[in-house]
């Protein structure tokens, strides 16, 4: 049994895998094939941190698989209510066959998980964020950009620590520039330093969005206010004058360069309307892979 927690527990070969499995049955879901793979499989869905993409991705992926998905959120079990994670985990997981949670720490998760009797998906953690990157490496690849140089801008937070893991593994290029005092974990820069030197990646920290960005040919950005930083809102737009994705610094990347943000988008602020909008296949796309990357990724922990 494997659990999903982050894309540091997986090899390129298995991340490689897991995303042609959903490029298959992507495939065949445009032809309006929708085979059983998961006929009568159970996901659980764990919400404590609310959701668009998340929740729409995998009940409608559970479903168009054959299986049923249970919408959990904090307020309908005990687990929002006081009760021990390792007691919720040692339950749900005797009544249901796969489980999603998108929580807040990490420690909750693989808490969750280390008890649990079924495989257990991040939907989202503090952390990190490994099911985007399935999604955005896929639309990488259907945009021929799968081995190009990738540039992230903004906070160095969970999105960012999950574009370094993924870099790492697959021995990708890839520049982050954040201003002073919101640089990634340090943790999770020596953990990657380490992957690097076995795929032969290039991982490049800078304060300078101009100088990460420039030749790039896959831009990235996200907000730089997450849940439950409202509070520092004021301080954050403030701390990242500069790091705003507009034309004048898309004109430093490469012509063809691909624009990704895993949304919610806030136009102004951390990307331009105008880079939004012309970029818009290729944020959809890489909306829409969130439903095709899990399918991928249930029927490959399932089998």
């Amino acid at each position: 049994m494997r659990h999903f927690l982050s894309l540091k527990d997986f090899t390129k070969e298995e991340i490689i895998e897991i995303i042609n499995v959903g490029l298959k049955i992507k495939k065949e879901t445009k032809n309006r094939i929708f085979q059983p793979y998961l006929k009568n499989i159970n996901l659980a869905m764990i919400f404590e941190k609310s959701s668009t993409r998340t929740r729409v991705s995998f009940e409608t992926g559970i479903n168009q698989l054959g299986g049923n998905g249970l919408f959990l959120s904090s307020k309908d079990i005990q687990l929002g209510r006081g009760e021990p994670i390792k007691d919720t985990a040692r339950v749900i997981s005797r009544m249901v066959d796969l489980i999603m949670i998108r929580t807040f720490g990490q420690d909750r998760l693989e808490e969750f998980a280390s008890f649990s009797k079924v495989p257990v998906i991040n939907g989202l953690t503090d952390k990190y964020h490994p099911v985007q990157l399935l999604a955005d490496y896929m639309t990488m690849i259907e945009f021929q950009k799968e081995n190009g140089v990738c540039a992230y801008v903004g906070d160095g937070n969970n999105m960012t620590h999950s574009w370094m893991i993924l870099a790492s593994k697959l021995g990708l290029e890839l520049r982050i520039a954040t201003p002073k005092g919101y640089e990634p974990l340090d943790d999770v820069k020596e953990m990657c330093e380490e992957f690097a030197k076995e795929s032969g990646a290039k991982l490049i920290y800078t304060n300078d969005p101009k100088e990460a960005v420039k030749d790039a040919d896959v831009v990235t950005t996200d907000t730089w206010v997450s849940m439950g930083q409202e509070e520092e809102k004021e301080k954050r737009i403030k701390d990242f004058k500069g790091y705003e994705v507009n034309d004048e610094l898309m004109s430093l990347a490469k012509d063809d360069a691909l624009f990704l943000h895993c949304l919610p988008a806030y136009r102004g602020y951390e990307v331009s309307e105008e880079v939004f909008e012309s970029h818009a296949d290729e944020i959809f796309s890489e909306a829409e892979n969130r439903l095709h990357a899990q399918k991928g990724l249930m029927v490959w922990l399932m089998n």
